[in-house]
């Protein structure tokens, strides 16, 4: 796993709410206008073409408004090779082939249906042993998941995925056996039964063979290629360039080079890594390799944030990623895979999928409490049980947050911008429990179910604050690549009051590229026990 480092001690504010947001004055605004999307420094969400608070930088590389032509410009002339340098193995071909109309042909999409295949050919051919068979086709897809079998590979050779397979086949039957053995005491089932995994083994090693004979002929014929951007110019990023130009074998399509900022120019370069967002998106390109061990870490992830890149498969022939992954070659320069640095495809479904099945459990079960809540702030602040607020969610996409109202209101702009309530003479009795116990946040649960927030990720901040923490911070706006949370990972780690807001954000971005399902479960365990704790105090 990839861990960043700890920053400078930069404090940022003293929030003393319990999830330590600094959500001091939530009370003095009942909504409002509601532009399209805010834009801060660092961060451009995907499909919103008038940001509200657009950076220097984003000014500078925004492109003209005018339609696209059907080719890219040539590059501007300080991007040009170097004279005297042979380019003519490292030009991009002319004419690009859109690759994301083959993406169905992944690895993973051809290779799964053969296991598959393989496995139930002695059920289909006996008509016998069904359980025993499809459980061990499940598991089997499962360990050879777990394994990285089904992971696309840019040096493809069936030799070197054989011992994984043997083991991984030899797991799966010998636990399936076992449970055959325990619960049939006649040898003869378990003898035949044996026969037709061991059968099903032998198919699975020649479909495997089968499949990547086929993959070898697909990408040598063209049938299959990714356009691919290096980031990059030097000697490295050269014979990546040269690798791929000479050798379709490994399926991806040179279609140039992004400088990165104090970079040399040892290629034809097609844009600078500013660029690097918009030039993915007109040349349809499915991967990016950073072949630059000089590239700012942080400049470099702020690019590879975006939301065109993002979706992008990210390689890295440099030291720098070496801890995060899973291991390839093209020649002979290693690369590793970056890994998702944001939530999409089936990972965001998973996420989403959970936030509605807790916040509906939650709404349910904890109605009493709801109720019990809704009470106590008639009777300690008179009429008025909810507040709502805005607030910036995902991809900069503002909202109104619920909450139950614990203090008097406030004018518009000292709830907009005022930071702390430490002591603050507004918050009753009965309010300043529910700001201790959190019992205050969950009409939020409402919002997990609009899908304006999640159960866990990070915590959402008031506009004023976005703009002020991204222009100050460099990686705070990349915590809006995921849908802000009732509570977070920084929270539940000690990172509320006065703690820097680097270090939130550090946190926030560290949870949103090691996410899992299980991540989750412990933040919500931790922030039940941390809730708890505040109550027995």
């Amino acid at each position: 796993m990839w861990h960043r480092p700890v920053p400078a001690d930069d404090r940022g504010g003293n929030a003393t709410d319990a999830q330590g947001d600094g959500e001091g004055d939530d009370e003095g605004s009942r909504g409002g206008s509601r532009p399209p999307a805010y834009q801060f420094p660092g961060y451009q969400p995907a499909g919103y073409q008038t940001p509200a608070f657009p950076s220097p930088a984003d000014r500078r590389s925004a492109p003209p408004a005018q339609a696209p032509a059907p080719a890219p410009a040539p590059a501007p002339e300080e991007h040009q090779p170097r004279a005297g340098l042979d380019t003519t193995a490292v030009l991009p071909y002319a004419g690009s082939r859109a690759s994301t109309r083959t993406r169905w042909l992944r690895a993973w999409m051809m290779t799964a249906p053969v296991d598959v295949l393989a496995l139930l050919t002695p059920l289909l051919i006996t008509q016998q042993y069904w359980r025993g068979t499809l459980a061990m086709t499940v598991l089997t897809v499962i360990v050879f998941a777990s394994g990285g079998l089904y992971r696309a590979r840019r040096h493809v050779s069936f030799l070197d995925e054989v011992p994984s397979l043997c083991g991984r086949l030899l797991a799966a039957a010998s636990a399936v056996a076992i449970v055959a053995a325990m619960r049939h005491e006649s040898a003869e089932y378990v003898f035949s039964f044996t026969r037709g995994v061991a059968a099903s083994a032998g198919l699975v090693i020649l479909g495997r063979a089968v499949t990547r004979e086929f993959a070898i002929v697909a990408r040598k014929r063209r049938w299959v290629e990714h356009n691919t951007i290096i980031v990059g110019s030097g000697p490295t990023a050269v014979e990546l360039a040269r690798l791929l130009r000479r050798y379709p074998q490994y399926g991806l399509r040179f279609v140039g080079c992004v400088d990165t900022p104090d970079g040399p120019s040892a290629l034809p370069l097609i844009g600078s890594l500013d660029d690097l967002d918009s030039l993915v998106r007109l040349r349809e390109c499915d991967v990016v390799i950073v072949a630059d061990a000089s590239c700012s870490e942080t400049s470099l992830m702020e690019i590879l944030a975006r939301p065109r890149t993002a979706e992008c498969d990210l390689w890295a022939a440099t030291p720098l990623w070496g801890s995060r992954s899973h291991g390839d070659h093209i020649g002979a320069v290693p690369v590793v895979s970056i890994g998702d640095i944001t939530l999409s495809g089936p990972q965001s479904a998973l996420k989403r999928a959970s936030d509605i099945a807790f916040a509906s459990v939650a709404l349910l079960l904890l109605s009493p409490v709801l109720l019990v809540c809704a009470v106590a702030t008639l009777i300690d602040g008179g009429p008025g049980i909810f507040f709502y607020q805005e607030r910036i969610g995902r991809h900069g996409r503002p909202f109104n947050i619920i909450k139950f109202r614990s203090m008097r209101p406030v004018d518009e702009h000292e709830s907009q911008t005022n930071w702390s309530i430490a002591n603050d003479r507004r918050v009753g009795p009965i309010g300043r429990i529910m700001r201790r116990t959190s019992l205050d946040e969950l009409p939020q649960l409402w919002n997990i179910l609009r899908g304006d927030m999640s159960v866990v990720g990070p915590r959402p901040e008031r506009p004023y604050f976005v703009e002020k923490f991204s222009a100050e911070y460099p990686q705070y706006a990349m915590r809006h690549r995921v849908p802000v949370g009732l509570t977070g990972l920084a929270q539940v780690s000690g990172l509320r009051g006065d703690t820097p807001i680097s270090d939130r954000a550090r946190f926030d971005n560290f949870y949103i590229e090691n996410w899992s399902l299980w991540l989750d479960v412990k933040v919500v365990l931790r922030t039940v026990t941390e809730v708890f704790r505040a109550g027995g105090r």
